[in-house]
């Protein structure tokens, strides 16, 4: 275990020094939901007594927090396929490192600069006038980190499988336009046709979309928390398992 903590760390420590030379990519990870926060949440306080809520920004931050989670880890791997090409994974894989440390390095890496960017969009929304449970607040970013390690991880796996930007970027443009769509992230899902809301039903990240809310609502008996955070977990499992198995598969 000390040694896999050890190799974990090496990894980490060398991405997040490669971040920092660069931090631009943080504040631009963090640029597209503070847009939304800035330009959707006026639009968003007419509406939002037809749904239920009764603040605009503690129901929109949540989503725009797991969109941040998902969409800017789901562009993790662009920096490893650039690093698979300079022939650093090739010189980690000679190493006697864990093949899953050299994914949670970079994974932690991730999560780190996730959480930089939430607490951006957090401290920006209370100042906007988002009114949360801030023990929900502590949750909700919880969950938002599985969710996050879950794409990144993916991320990297679809990397290391394709090995182009030029056939992962449509793959990832394919998969973002359905979670946008059905995960309720501007817009609560009731809000459409019946048909467009069952369909919603077979997606994680809505159950993940809404147990965010709720618990920033401080409504943690909500069946939402639950199935939120149940996907959540099951999908960073799932995605760790196909990341490690891929840097594994690139060692044979």
């Amino acid at each position: 275990m000390s040694t896999f903590l050890h190799d974990t760390f090496i990894v980490f420590r060398r991405q997040l020094r490669m971040n920092l030379r660069n931090p631009a990519w943080v504040i631009i990870g963090a640029l597209q939901p503070i847009l939304y926060l800035l330009l959707f949440g006026p639009l968003l306080k007419p509406l939002v007594a037809q749904f239920g809520a009764t603040n605009a920004y503690t129901f929109l931050v949540p989503g725009l927090l797991v969109q941040l989670g998902m969409f800017g880890a789901f562009f993790a791997g662009f920096g490893l396929i650039a690093e698979w090409r300079e022939g650093v994974v090739e010189a980690e894989r000679v190493t006697p490192a864990s093949r899953t440390a050299l994914l949670m390095g970079r994974l932690m890496r991730d999560l780190l600069q996730l959480l930089v960017q939430a607490l951006i969009l957090i401290g920006l929304g209370t100042a906007m006038g988002m009114r949360p449970s801030w023990g929900g607040v502590v949750a909700g970013v919880g969950i938002t980190v599985l969710v996050g390690g879950a794409c990144a991880a993916a991320s990297n796996a679809l990397a290391l499988t394709t090995k182009s930007e030029d056939v992962m970027a449509p793959v990832i443009n394919m998969v973002m336009m359905p979670v946008l769509l059905l995960s309720g992230i501007m817009l609560p899902m009731t809000l459409g046709p019946a048909w467009l809301e069952r369909l919603s039903d077979f997606m994680p990240f809505r159950w993940i979309v809404d147990g965010v809310r709720s618990s920033f609502a401080g409504d943690f008996a909500a069946s939402g928390v639950m199935w939120g955070t149940t996907w959540a977990f099951a999908l960073f499992a799932l995605a760790v398992w196909w990341g490690t198995a891929t840097f594994r598969k690139e060692n044979a």
